[in-house]
């Protein structure tokens, strides 16, 4: 089978100038890879016959039975990756990943870092808070809307962009890790692909996130919803793409209505921007 080069441009709606994705690496017969290798993006593969086991870097790699398979890369992901299959028959096959790097926006502002500090009585609601959201994460459902093209859970003006980040005197703060889409309270939210409710904040918000949704899409890739005024499924629905899953809202530390949709593939936080492309004009 003859080489082949990917590549991608990524387009940014809401008025944010197209980032253009560097060519990925030529691929070796042994591995079929579909995407670009860049930071806070994905690529589906398959397998060589034969694998029983592949990881990228240290992290495992779950593979269907015909040999398909999901990789992604952190926002700050290095620029190399290897990934390694290993046969049935004992063979080791490895396809080295160039990782293309992405320009983040960033907003150089001339006031030093401020770090609040939380209170015992916010860490006592907080912790808890993380640990359903690490147990939900560590699910492994039997989903495989990770195999389809997403779509966008809602259409509109995007108003936050993920890996957006301040950077106060050159001390960086923390970077943007979804993308926002400006929207009124009680507007519908979409599933982007079928998947598994692995946690639904209903009855209490968590004191950041608001009313949380998250979901399921397998092989280690999972959406959150966070803000939502209303959550319409609850915890184990299997849900499919394009079905309402709740409404728009601005609960948990928001400054107004919208929707935040977030992404991670395993530990790695990826730009949902990448995994549902350009958003549509209009509604």
């Amino acid at each position: 089978m003859k080489a082949i080069v990917l590549a991608a441009i990524v387009g940014l709606a809401g008025g944010a100038t197209a980032q253009p994705i560097a060519p990925q690496n030529a691929v070796s017969a042994a591995f079929r890879l579909e995407g670009a290798a860049v930071q806070g993006g994905r690529l589906l593969g398959t397998a060589p016959v034969g694998t029983v086991a592949l990881t990228l870097g240290d992290q495992p790699v779950a593979i269907d039975a015909d040999g398909r398979f999901l990789i992604a890369f952190d926002r700050d992901a290095k620029p190399d990756a290897l990934l390694t299959a290993r046969l049935a028959d004992g063979r080791v096959l490895t396809q080295s990943l160039i990782v293309a790097p992405r320009a983040w926006r960033l907003e150089r502002i001339n006031a030093p870092l401020r770090v609040g500090k939380s209170s015992e009585a916010f860490l006592a609601l907080r912790r808890p808070e993380l640990e359903a959201i690490a147990a939900a994460r560590a699910k492994v459902t039997d989903a495989q809307g990770w195999r389809q093209t997403f779509i966008w859970p809602r259409v509109g003006r995007i108003s936050g962009l993920f890996g957006a980040q301040r950077i106060y005197q050159g001390e960086p703060g923390s970077y943007h890790g979804g993308v926002d889409i400006a929207a009124a309270t009680g507007e519908p939210v979409r599933a982007p692909a079928d998947g598994v409710v692995i946690l639904a904040a209903i009855d209490k918000p968590f004191t950041l996130e608001g009313h949380l949704l998250m979901i399921d899409h397998g092989h280690g890739l999972n959406s959150a919803f966070l803000h939502l005024s209303r959550i319409d499924v609850k915890m184990g629905d299997h849900v499919a793409q394009g079905q309402q899953i709740g409404a728009v809202g601005a609960t948990g530390r928001a400054t107004g209505p919208h929707l935040h949709w977030g992404m991670k593939w395993h530990d790695a936080r990826i730009d949902p921007l990448l995994i549902a492309g350009p958003m549509p004009q209009g509604r």
